[in-house]
C-alpha cells in the first residue's frame, strides 16, 4: 500500500504540475507510471489517467478564468472541433496497420519545455484583441480539427498540441493560452474517461481516489503560481517543468 501511495503521489505529482502550468494532459505522466510501477493494464492506466485529469483541468481553469486569462468562446469552438475530429482519427487509425507512437508526446513535451526556455511567449493581451473575431474562430477550427484527429490517429499529445497552436498559431499570450487548453481538456478528459470506465469497468478505487486527489492539490498550487508570475517567469518556470517532465517520463519508459 506504501508502494501505492508514493507512486500515486508522485504521478499526480508531475501530471498536476504539468496541468497548472501549461495545460498538459495527466495521461502522459499517471499512465507511465502506474503501468511501469504498479504493473496495471494500460487501460485501466489510461482511464485513472483522464480521470484525473478533469478535476485538475477544470480547477485549472476556473483559476485562470477567474485571472480574466480564460477565452471561453473560442475555447468552444475548438473544443467541438476537437471533439469531432478525435473520432475521425480514431476511425481512421482503426483502418490501418499499427503504429508505434508513444514517444510523440513525450518528444513534444520535452522540445516544447526547451522551446519556452530559449523562445518565451512574449504576446500581450492587446496584441491578442487585435486579431479579428471572424478569423480567431476559423482558427480555432482549423486547429481543433487538426489537434483532435491527430489525438484520435495517435491517441497522445492533445494538450501539448493544443498549448503549441494557441501560443504559435493563433498569437495567444501564455497564460490565456494555457487557461484555454485546460478549460478544452476538462470536457476531453471527462469524455475519454467515462469510455473508458464504460468499456474497460471499474478501476483499482485507490489509485483512482489518490492520483485524482494528488493531480488536483498539485494543479491547484501550479495554476495559482502561474496566473500570479510574470510572463518571463511563468515561461521559464513553465519550459523548465515540461523538460523535466519529457525527461522523467522518457526514463520510465526506459526502465519499463
Amino acid at each position: 500500500m506504501i508502494a501505492k501511495i508514493l507512486v500515486c503521489f508522485f504521478a499526480g505529482l508531475g501530471a498536476g504540475l504539468g496541468t497548472g502550468f501549461a495545460g498538459m494532459s495527466a495521461a502522459a505522466v499517471i499512465s507511465p507510471m502506474l503501468i511501469t510501477f504498479l504493473d496495471m493494464p494500460v487501460y485501466q492506466a489510461v482511464g485513472i489517467a483522464l480521470a484525473s485529469d478533469v478535476l485538475a483541468s477544470a480547477v485549472s481553469a476556473y483559476t485562470y478564468g477567474k485571472n480574466k486569462n480564460l477565452d471561453i468562446r473560442n475555447g468552444l469552438v475548438m473544443m467541438a472541433a476537437v471533439l469531432l475530429f478525435t473520432m475521425v482519427g480514431s476511425w481512421t487509425a482503426s483502418l490501418v496497420p499499427n503504429t508505434t507512437m508513444g514517444s510523440f508526446s513525450v518528444f513534444m513535451t520535452m522540445l516544447l519545455g526547451i522551446k519556452f526556455i530559449v523562445r518565451p511567449v512574449m504576446t500581450t493581451k492587446e496584441a491578442m484583441a487585435s486579431v479579428s473575431a471572424r478569423k480567431r474562430i476559423i482558427q480555432s477550427i482549423v486547429c481543433g480539427s487538426g489537434v483532435g484527429f491527430i489525438c484520435g490517429f495517435v491517441g497522445a499529445g492533445g494538450g501539448m498540441m493544443m498549448l503549441l497552436l494557441l501560443t504559435s498559431v493563433l498569437g495567444y499570450e501564455l497564460k490565456t493560452a494555457v487557461g484555454t487548453s485546460v478549460f478544452i481538456m476538462t470536457f476531453t478528459a471527462l469524455t475519454g474517461a467515462a469510455s473508458h470506465f464504460a468499456i474497460g469497468g471499474a478501476p483499482d478505487p485507490w489509485c483512482l481516489v489518490l492520483c485524482v486527489a494528488f493531480t488536483l492539490l498539485w494543479a491547484r498550487v501550479a495554476a495559482l503560481f502561474a496566473n500570479k508570475a510574470s510572463a518571463k517567469t511563468l515561461n521559464r518556470a513553465t519550459g523548465v517543468v515540461l523538460t523535466v517532465l519529457g525527461i522523467v517520463i522518457l526514463s520510465v519508459r526506459f526502465f519499463s
